[in-house]
């Protein structure tokens, strides 16, 4: 039985996007490290359409003369890994392991917390919502940044409460900060 994990890179107020759509907060060697450790174990990976594009650059990304190895290292991990993305509008996917999925199925998601060996993730504030709201998420990783941004895709959707048990924290030399959270009772 896997666990359903949300994680994501935020602003200091919350914000997994910024205003206009992107993120600014750089990953250094030493974060990026600890994200491809934390997640190696992952088995799939589900995205919404504009994560999915986002991530999918990892798909090549260690054929990059200049890749570090922490990102060679992460997009070896992240290619190992079963993507799913959901999306009305995408036409095709660019990676391998990858399928298209046109609606967001609780009910599916939850079958494949119970019979897949390996956690999941949900990634991307705007599916990871609707995750959240129908109860299925287990787990909470945040990257907090050391900025504010004023607005954009929040992190968590308004209109939904949970006690969250705090099981792990790192603070990174660059002021980022690692909280893992778990639904309490779980």
């Amino acid at each position: 039985m896997g666990r359903l994990i949300y994680s994501m890179i935020t602003s200091l107020d919350g914000y997994a996007s910024g205003p206009d759509g992107g993120f600014d907060w750089a990953l250094d060697p030493g974060v990026h490290a600890f994200i491809t450790e934390r997640f190696d174990d992952v088995g799939t990976y589900l995205y919404g359409r504009r994560m999915y594009e986002t991530m999918s650059y990892w798909e090549t990304a260690h054929l990059q003369p200049d890749q570090p190895q922490e990102g060679i290292d992460y997009a070896l991990s992240w290619q190992k890994a079963d993507k799913i993305v959901f999306s009305r509008t995408l036409a095709e996917v660019s990676s391998a392991r990858t399928r298209i999925e046109r609606e967001f199925d609780p009910e599916a998601v939850a079958r494949w917390k119970d019979e897949l060996p390996h956690d999941l993730t949900i990634d991307g504030p705007t599916i990871a919502a609707e995750a959240i709201r129908a109860g299925l998420v287990d787990e909470f990783q945040m990257f907090i940044g050391p900025g504010i941004v004023g607005g954009g895709l929040r992190f968590f959707p308004d209109g939904v409460r949970l006690d969250l048990d705090l099981i792990d924290e790192h603070r990174f030399d660059g002021g980022l900060m690692y909280l893992r959270y778990q639904v309490a009772g779980a």
